[in-house]
């Protein structure tokens, strides 16, 4: 299923991160006979899935030295401190100023820098790669840089792309109503890195800045072996708006409230309905349904829905929705200038260079996600990109943000289209970045909140999407998930239903990831227990990565019960090896 009118969006290109295989799992899986279910191979007998101590400090950091174990609690318990996080930025400018740089520097690299990132560049990382990898953790890279620009900076260049890409749709339909709420720009969040603590965030700026970002990821995708513009707003409006159109028509023929994999639409209904909305005479309509759109089930369910809207149909050409203020019909499918055209057609080059290159090296890669308001036209382009590239085994990796209520719907549907078409699928599951600025933006604009109403609800949102996937590879082996996740309960969940499904870590299916200089007391006892770990590891020069630090500091705070464990764990230990005489212990 071509799609030829991608629209997408420089950011991704930017929003890569590549990883290797992790020391021991194996690159390929052998299935015993038996009856196969789902869209893969047959299930296989597998020994137990090894018992993982995340309370033994001996054991969680016997790969650490103590000063390092001090350093550690220093850090933390600073990024603990509510005086610090709140004047933080100028405590470092007037630290800079009073130290100069060469010993701002110094003094970075033995505090905060040292515990968050690796090294200046990809020379100097290696040493902390390959110590990892001997102890079982493997390694995410990705260069730390993010532009320094103040709020006003950013607002002005998120705003002029914006007000730009909303004339241009205007003008080309002036009958037709503005975007959906939540697909309009708005000044209050023009700079979308307020309240944004966990993940980084660029700024369209032009193809010349997005040409270097694509050189940077090829060095890094090399060294794992041995990358937006607010028009993307209108394309995630596109599909947001066909997809809720599904729902309205499921709506009427009584499956209201189904989760979309469930839900199946009479063919013969459905004609019926767009016919009396006067898109087409019943007799075109009866055409874009046919057996080489649909198949003969005569019915529809979402994957096919979201085919029709191929630039090869005959429906894409004249498309359109109703609007549910105006009850009006209005285009889906728009038009873009001729610059944006090429700007398009230079961003999926730069993707088709990063894939091409990563599967050369043997090297994965994993697309971040964005807001909501994005993400819609992101995870489309990354489908397209599966379909291309995750053709024997999941070269190319999608984030789903499990603090979303749809997403289920999304993680179901990605995994069906996968087995229908015969692709790997690839997914890491985080739980999100972007909740208080999602909360803040649905209220202030008036659009439903995207995000799960409390954090109890995100975690079995999290736990339902993971439990989906691993019932998933019990059945396939051309699948592959990674658990993103600081929480050790959902790390105990995952060991769990392993085991019980009889997954193992051997095989390399599942695979565990966290950031480095968080939560080691999880990822060394999972990778020294052998099971698929990874550290995501950013790395570059020290003032190109203070915003990236700033947001590690704050992240801390935003999950001190995590912290406050860790914290009690490294005392634990640093004074058990005070009590033995081991002090001066050196990792073998």
């Amino acid at each position: 299923m071509a799609w030829k009118r991608v629209f997408l969006l420089h950011r991704v290109a930017q929003r890569f991160a590549a990883f290797s295989k992790a020391p021991g799992a194996r690159e390929q899986t052998t299935a015993s006979p038996g009856t196969a279910q789902g869209c893969g191979a047959a299930e296989a007998v597998r020994p137990p899935v090894p018992a993982v101590d995340f309370g033994n400090t001996q054991e969680a950091y016997r790969s650490r030295r103590s000063w390092e174990l001090a350093r550690n609690l220093l850090v933390l318990r600073l990024c603990a401190s509510p005086v610090l996080l709140a004047h933080h930025e100028q405590l470092l400018h007037f630290a800079r100023k009073l130290l100069g740089q060469w010993m701002f520097d110094k003094l970075m690299k033995m505090t905060f820098y040292g515990h968050f990132v690796a090294g200046e560049d990809q020379e100097s990382i290696w040493p902390l790669i390959r110590h990892n990898k001997t102890f079982g953790v493997g390694s995410i890279l990705d260069y730390g840089m993010e532009e320094d620009l103040s709020p006003e900076e950013a607002e002005h260049k998120e705003m002029e792309a914006g007000i730009c890409t909303q004339a241009m749709y205007l003008s080309t339909f002036p009958g037709t109503n503005k975007r959906e709420k939540q697909y309009q720009v708005h000044p209050a969040f023009g700079d979308r890195r307020d309240g944004v603590i966990s993940a980084r965030t660029y700024f369209y700026a032009n193809e010349a800045k997005c040409d270097n970002y694509m050189e940077t990821l090829l060095r890094c995708i090399q060294a794992s072996g041995t990358l937006p513009a607010p028009h993307f707003l209108q394309f995630s409006d596109v599909l947001t708006r066909w997809r809720r159109f599904f729902h309205q028509m499921a709506a009427e023929q009584g499956q209201a409230g189904r989760a979309a994999v469930d839900t199946k639409l009479e063919v013969v209904v459905l004609q019926e309905s767009i016919a009396k909305m006067g898109i087409a005479s019943k007799a075109e309509i009866e055409q874009w349904f046919t057996l080489e759109t649909l198949g003969g089930s005569g019915t529809v369910d979402l994957l096919d829905w979201n085919s029709l809207i191929d630039s090869r149909t005959q429906l894409s050409r004249h498309l359109v929705v109703p609007n549910v203020q105006t009850g009006q019909l209005e285009p889906v499918l728009s038009r873009f200038t001729e610059e944006e055209e090429q700007q398009m057609t230079r961003m999926l080059q730069r993707m088709d260079v990063l894939a091409k290159k990563a599967r050369e090296v043997g090297v994965r890669l994993m697309i971040d996600a964005e807001q909501s308001y994005f993400q819609p036209a992101i995870s489309r382009l990354t489908l397209e990109m599966q379909r291309r590239f995750n053709v024997d085994k999941p070269l190319i990796f999608n984030t789903f943000q499990c603090y979303l209520k749809d997403a289920y719907d999304n993680v179901t549907m990605d995994v069906e289209l996968a087995c229908r078409e015969g692709w790997c699928f690839g997914a890491k599951l985080v739980r999100g970045a972007y909740m208080a600025q999602e909360r803040a933006r649905a209220v202030e604009i008036g659009y439903e909140d995207p995000v799960n109403l409390t954090y109890e609800a995100t975690n079995a949102m999290y736990h339902r999407c993971l439990n989906y996937v691993l019932e998933e590879l019990k059945h396939t082996t051309k699948a592959e998930v990674m658990v993103a996740s600081h929480n050790e309960d959902t790390v105990r969940f995952t060991l769990r239903r392993m085991e019980e499904l009889g997954l193992h870590p051997a095989d390399g299916q599942v695979s565990f990831g966290q950031l480095l200089g968080m939560c080691d007391q999880i990822s060394f006892p999972l990778g020294q227990a052998g099971f698929p770990v990874y550290k995501y590891v950013p790395y570059g020069p020290v003032m190109e990565v203070l915003p990236y630090l700033s947001r590690r500091a704050l992240e801390n705070s935003s999950i001190m019960k995590g912290a406050q464990r860790e914290r009690k764990l490294l005392w634990q230990e640093l004074r058990r090896r005070l009590c033995t005489g081991s002090l001066l212990h050196h990792p073998v």
